[in-house]
């Protein structure tokens, strides 16, 4: 089984608030399509211009501090689950069963990190030959009442318990890169243990913010390393996925631990 990553900033423009990009999620469900049923797919999507937005307008990352909160958290969600039947919908359209899981149904958070999910049906939907959905989506936080989880933090939740054959992270860039990407080399491959140097040496680069998006990600990346082989490659350009998933295609890849 194979773990895919929409990005958000790949499915829309973070920009422009509620834009999605169907005629790239289209032909990245023709490049699945290449290899399914063959193989099993898992999408899991970032939240891009639909449900960020509202998550900061709300400030659903502070918890349920005051009623207006419960409003937000809702309208978060439902900004969500349009996101994910829009993707569903265009998977479909091209001839793959995709079914989308509600994320905040399956997980329960603690102050934003996963301590209780529920993947039964995640499990049954993969063996009865569907493509489950999962996105980023707001949960509910045994702490703080409410918080957010992102797509990336259900990545590794479901890379350790399903040990998936590859995780791959379709990115608007074209992987990781030793410094600002365009002015710096790509960087081929990494192995786990190369990762934390590598966010040092980008934190000292000038112009490099690497407190947020990018080292979160390398650091899911090396957690996911444990269970699996893990990709960064452009989900804009075509192709870059299909060689992805055939081990063949230019970007990232962070080899499993041995």
């Amino acid at each position: 089984m194979i773990i895919v990553k929409l990005g958000g900033s790949v499915i829309s423009d973070k920009k422009v608030e509620f834009s999605f990009r169907e005629d790239v999620v289209r032909r990245i469900a023709r490049e699945i399509a290449e290899f399914f049923p063959e193989k099993r797919f898992m999408i899991v999507h970032g939240g891009g211009s639909f449900g960020h937005p509202l998550a900061k307008k709300f400030r659903i990352r502070e918890g349920l501090t005051d009623d207006s909160k419960r409003f937000g958290f809702s309208a978060t969600h439902l900004a969500m689950l349009d996101l994910s039947g829009r993707i569903v919908r265009a998977f479909l359209d091209e001839g793959l069963p995709a079914f989308p899981v509600s994320t905040s149904s399956v997980f329960v958070t603690e102050n934003g990190e996963v301590v209780h999910g529920d993947l039964t049906v995640v499990e049954m939907l993969l063996g009865l030959g569907f493509i489950p959905v999962l996105f980023g989506d707001v949960s509910v936080d045994v702490k703080k009442g409410i918080d957010i989880l992102s797509g990336d933090q259900i990545i590794a939740y479901l890379a350790r318990k399903l040990r998936p054959e590859k995780v791959i992270f379709l990115m608007d860039v074209g992987g990781i890169y030793a410094g600002k990407p365009g002015e710096a080399s790509l960087v081929e491959k990494l192995r786990p243990g190369d990762i934390e140097g590598l966010i040092e040496r980008l934190s000292g680069a000038a112009g490099i913010d690497v407190t947020g998006g990018i080292a979160n990600k390398l650091r899911k990346a090396r957690e996911i390393a444990e269970y699996s082989e893990v990709w960064f490659v452009n989900g804009l350009v075509p192709g870059r996925l299909a060689g992805a998933i055939r081990g063949d295609t230019t970007g990232t890849v962070v080899s499993k631990r041995p």
